[in-house]
């Protein structure tokens, strides 16, 4: 297996667990500006990382 289809996968895996992370939160959101923060640092986070790692996957080839 390739090393970059590795680090596609590793990067997709933890994009997702920010994605669940930021879900989390945002329902436990009490409105703190604080908190709001959180959410958006972790989804934006989450988000570049589950787009890197599927762009990552997608374009490397198979020997």
């Amino acid at each position: 297996m390739n090393i970059k289809r590795i680090f596609g996968t590793l990067l997709t895996v933890l994009g997702i667990g920010g994605l669940i992370y930021a879900a989390v939160l945002f329902a436990g959101v009490s409105g703190g500006t604080q908190a709001i923060k959180e959410v958006i640092i972790y989804g934006v986070l989450g988000i570049i990382f589950f787009i890197s790692g599927i762009g990552l996957v997608k374009t490397v080839k198979d020997a």
